[in-house]
């Protein structure tokens, strides 16, 4: 299907020893015997988890969305060359072409049948600038997937993203500790902010980690606000895999745009507030940051060894040991 990936490559980072782990993935995604998220986490040589968190990680997308994605801009160029409708829904992997229809409806908002009389490109909305681009590679927009080059992105991409995999490897810590411990109340008193009481517990600033972030999302995309609910923690991996691929999606349109300015009115507030998209952005990180080096103390005082959440350190390993 896609022979010809070197386009992928502006993407990702090599590590010292010139293996491009991301290059692999995406390989590994996009290859048309690979069907399934096994089929591809096995081609990659990792677990679906693994491969999944990875991949989401890097490219802000999971894999099966990003390989859906991509096979329906090809269908929307196969389309505009002359092909059939019946034709290019088996060949994005589609077990009917009213199932096919649906899906490239609501992705390009007009029926496959109409795509010949679009004006409009075959590309949709992507959080990493990867691309089809004919006749068997991949495009990728350097303006959405480093950044525009302003060192300032950079940064920002740092921070975000050890925010996202560090909230996630601390929520894998509950699997070492027993419910118990992790709902003992160890910092009596402790409020991060008013508005989202107390955080006394591990448990209590696992789940603000994750719900900060579901609020905020909802509330920069119109979405219905998540009730606050006392935690499964048996679902909490899970609901930060879904969120942190949105967000890092949302942070990093907001830079393609330049957004950062822009106004959001909550009118949910009584009465309704004005807030800039930037500082949101600010205030999550840095509560986030707080928040994972309490979960630290408390880990400590249940007797668990922890690292220092150093984003230096994070670093090294994410590169294969570069600075």
């Amino acid at each position: 299907m896609f022979s010809d990936k070197t386009g992928a490559m502006d993407v990702t980072e090599s590590t010292a020893t010139g293996r491009d782990r991301l290059r692999e993935l995406l390989d590994a995604v996009l290859d048309e015997e690979n069907a399934t998220l096994g089929e591809m986490a096995d081609d990659a040589y990792s677990s679906s988890y693994h491969f999944s968190r990875q991949l989401t990680r890097d490219a802000g997308e999971p894999p099966v969305t990003m390989k859906r994605r991509v096979l329906l801009e090809r269908a929307a160029w196969r389309l505009r060359l002359g092909s059939s409708v019946t034709e290019v829904a088996f060949e994005a992997g589609y077990e009917s072409v009213e199932g096919f229809s649906r899906a490239f409806s609501r992705a390009f908002g007009h029926a496959p049948s109409k795509a010949v009389a679009q004006d409009a490109g075959h590309w949709l909305p992507a959080p990493n600038g990867i691309h089809f681009h004919p006749p068997t590679s991949l495009w990728v927009d350097s303006r959405v997937a480093e950044g525009a080059g302003d060192p300032s992105s950079e940064v920002l991409a740092q921070l975000v993203l050890h925010d996202l995999d560090d909230t996630a490897d601390l929520i894998e810590r509950l699997a070492d500790i027993p419910e118990e411990q992790a709902r003992r109340t160890v910092l009596p008193g402790n409020t991060v902010l008013d508005f989202d009481g107390p955080e006394e517990s591990l448990a209590d600033i696992l789940e603000h980690l994750v719900w900060s972030k579901e609020v905020w999302l909802a509330a920069m995309t119109g979405a219905d606000q998540p009730a606050p609910a006392r935690y499964d923690l048996q679902a909490l991996a899970q609901r930060h895999e879904d969120v942190a691929p949105r967000w890092l999606a949302l942070v990093r349109d907001i830079d393609r745009r330049g957004a950062w300015n822009d106004r959001l009115v909550d009118a949910l507030c009584e009465p309704p507030e004005s807030f800039v998209i930037g500082s949101v952005v600010a205030h999550a990180i840095t509560y986030s940051a707080h928040r994972r080096q309490l979960a630290r103390q408390v880990l400590r005082s249940l007797g668990q060894e922890t690292d220092t959440g150093d984003p230096i350190d994070w670093h090294r390993r994410r590169t294969g040991g570069e600075t």
